[in-house]
């Protein structure tokens, strides 16, 4: 898909709000793909994207986490670490099956299917620019930005 047009889709979005992809065309965007709100991982993920949120939004871009949780954890992860951009919600893996994030991952020994972290970079065309798959939590938001600047 890279270097392609991503197709349209719309997800729910925490502040009551129904995203939708192309409401976005005109400006850059990241979709990061997590595991599950308020875990280690995503937490520093989370948080990362929120201290470096004023560059990107510098720059125009906008940014998004999804997850398969459901909007009331997504809220309250939202307010706990005060992020300052949406997070939406994936329960039915719309995004996630488009963007291929959904792999078997071991959890405590067993095979589970779940969200592999991952990013994507957006232009204001709608064309895919940049994946991250399978990423490490801790620094992954400056790599992001720093795709985004040179955009």
């Amino acid at each position: 898909m890279l270097e392609q047009s991503v197709p349209d889709f719309s997800l729910p979005a925490t502040g009551g709000g129904t995203f939708r992809l192309s409401a976005h065309r005109g400006k850059p965007l990241v979709l990061y793909f997590y595991p599950k709100d308020s875990t280690p991982g995503c937490t520093t993920e989370a948080g990362q994207f929120r201290d470096l949120h004023g560059q990107f939004e510098n720059l125009g871009c906008v940014i998004c986490g999804v997850s398969r949780d459901g909007l009331k954890s997504h809220e309250n992860f939202k307010a706990k670490l005060a992020l300052p951009f949406e997070l939406l919600v994936d329960a039915e893996e719309i995004a996630c099956t488009l963007f291929g994030v959904i792999k078997m991952k071991k959890l405590y020994g067993k095979e589970v299917r779940g969200v592999e972290r991952s990013t994507f970079l957006i232009d204001g065309a709608g064309v895919l620019r940049r994946e991250w798959r399978a990423v490490k939590a801790d620094g992954h938001a400056a790599e992001v930005l720093a795709a985004v600047q040179s955009l």
